[in-house]
Order: structure tokens, then C-alpha cells, then sequence
């Protein structure tokens, strides 16, 4: 994928939840709710204030971030699912998600 999010937009792709069983009943998939968690795939450059000053963005290409359900715009790239959103669409950053996987 060589695609370059403008300004303060990010290229999310959605985490998997794995498979949800509430009392032994299986959910089916178009009852299951979308995950709000995914990881970073790649960042804009920030956005520009009035001044023509450049803000760098807080997030970056490989952070496991948290948004909210109804965020973003879904796009479908290279037979890929994924979100765009805005950078203060993002709620938060899960740190230590990629130390806890190397150990």
C-alpha cells in the first residue's frame, strides 16, 4: 500500500476481538460489534495553524490506538479493510501493547 494520509488523518486498521460466546451461545458475525481499537498503518504530516506553522502529530504509523465506535470513514484499499480519521478522533494510545507481544 503506498497511500499518504493529508494533515492531521490517519490510516487505521481494525484489531480483531476474536470470538465473542456469551453463555455458550456464539455470536454470529453480523451481530458482533466492531472492534474500537487498531493499529496505526500510516500518518499525515500534521496539521497547519494560521500562522503556516506545521503541528506534528501525537500518534505515529505502528501505535495501537482506541477511537470511538461511529468514527472515521471506512475505505477498502487492496482488498483491505480500513478507517481514516481525524487525529483528535482518537481517544487513546495503548502503550506497552508492543513490549507485552515480544515477551
Amino acid at each position: 500500500m503506498n497511500v499518504r494520509p493529508l494533515h492531521d488523518r490517519i490510516i487505521v486498521q481494525r484489531l480483531d476481538e476474536g470470538e465473542q460466546r456469551i453463555g455458550g451461545i456464539i455470536i454470529p458475525d453480523s451481530a458482533k460489534e466492531k472492534p474500537q481499537q487498531g493499529k496505526v498503518i500510516a500518518a499525515g504530516n500534521g496539521k497547519v495553524k494560521d500562522d503556516g506553522k506545521r503541528i506534528p502529530l501525537d500518534v505515529k504509523a505502528g501505535d495501537l490506538i482506541l477511537f470511538g465506535k461511529y468514527s472515521g470513514q471506512e475505505i477498502k484499499l487492496d482488498g483491505e479493510e480500513y478507517l481514516i480519521l481525524r487525529e483528535d478522533e482518537v481517544l487513546a494510545i495503548i502503550e506497552g501493547a508492543s513490549e507485552k507481544k515480544k515477551k
